[in-house]
């Protein structure tokens, strides 16, 4: 048979609805309310094939810059050669969905500002940094019957 590259070509997978979310779209995806700037995640939603995005930017984050009544536009960027292309594409509400890659950055400005606050009040500094994890302490692991044992490596020998 002839080879197809049509627009969907090999989408079997990719564009399949999730276990028990078969059915009609919920309302509350009509109902989210977008604005420009916000960041959000590309995933096309089977049951509704107007506005559907091209495969390439299913799974891809971007960031609005226009709304409109049943869709928005969207900035992503593309990696063509060794350059990044800016592409504007215009998606409908069922196939986007906030992002929540920045939820733990905006978690831990909040927590920050709470801990500089009470150090404040108190008088003392505090230390807001991430600081990397630290290696675990050494330790020796025995109960009454286990005790520790040397392992030595044997020695090499010839059976010919």
């Amino acid at each position: 048979m002839p080879h197809s590259f049509g627009y969907r070509a090999r989408t079997r997978d990719m564009f399949k609805r999730g276990f028990k979310e078969h059915g009609p779209i919920k309302l509350s995806t009509y109902l989210t309310n977008y604005r420009i700037g916000d960041i959000v995640d590309i995933k096309a939603n089977a049951a509704q094939q107007k506005g559907m995005p091209h495969k390439y930017y299913h799974g891809r984050t971007g960031i609005i810059y226009n709304v409109t009544p049943s869709a928005v536009g969207i900035i992503i960027h593309k990696v063509v050669g060794n350059r990044y292309i800016e592409k504007r594409v215009n998606i409908r509400v069922e196939h986007i969905r906030h992002s929540k890659c920045r939820q733990e950055f905006l978690d831990r400005v909040k927590r920050n500002h709470l801990a500089h606050v009470e150090a404040k009040a108190k008088g003392e500094r505090v230390n807001l940094k991430r600081q990397p994890v630290v290696p675990r302490g050494a330790r020796t692991i025995s109960t009454k019957d286990n005790a520790p044992q040397t392992m030595t490596p044997v020695p090499y020998e010839t059976t010919i």
